[in-house]
């Protein structure tokens, strides 16, 4: 699959927001520890993607009530779903100036009940885009930091409705945004999920 910029001026995945807050000191800070063991961007922007793949638990897989959704709370609370750890993983990478998207997918709902959008990262390295999903792993889902071939979480099925969107957005999409935002906990979040960008 092609993966398509939302916007041609790259500098844009470099950049800090409000919820790409990588100008926050907690997520320098914790920029500045990983970065400190490692050789190069490379291996850095690995052990980003471990870092928050590992440490920082899934809020459906841990059954934390908390709903964050700028990448410092999410840092600080050590807790998100997706798209809040997305968030948190662009940071830490834009933070040492690997430019970052967030990308998406439509996938069956957990439980089989309807569909929800996923969300996910991807990186720029050697003048093209690579796909990496932070969601933390769990039986049947074993996500990995891969610069060649995708190791993501899940494939969507066309079959079930499934869509694997193929933008690269500078910054999250206005409808997740909006759902995390206007989420009072974690099980109205569920509730409220996109079904479709």
């Amino acid at each position: 699959m092609e993966l398509i910029q939302n916007t041609p001026d790259l500098s844009a995945y470099l950049s800090a927001d409000e919820v790409v807050d990588h100008d926050h000191p907690l997520v320098r800070e914790t920029a500045a520890r990983l970065v400190r063991d490692v050789p190069d961007s490379y291996a850095y922007a690995r052990a980003a993607f471990e870092f928050v793949r590992d440490t920082i638990p899934h809020s459906q897989d841990s059954g934390d009530p908390r709903v964050t959704w700028r990448a410092s709370d999410v840092l600080q609370q050590g807790t998100g779903i997706c798209y809040a750890k997305a968030h948190a993983l662009a940071a830490l990478l834009r933070a040492e100036d690997i430019p970052t998207a967030l990308c998406y997918k439509r996938l069956a709902h957990d439980g089989g009940d309807g569909h929800a959008v996923h969300g996910l990262i991807a990186v720029r390295f050697n003048g093209a885009w690579h796909r990496q999903d932070p969601r933390g792993n769990k039986p049947g889902v074993d996500a990995r930091f891969s610069l060649e071939g995708e190791r993501l979480a899940w494939t969507p099925y066309p079959e079930s409705d499934e869509v694997d969107y193929p933008g690269l957005y500078a910054e999250p999409h206005p409808v997740v945004i909006e759902a995390l935002k206007a989420a009072a906990d974690r099980p109205h979040l569920w509730k409220m999920l996109p079904t479709a960008l």
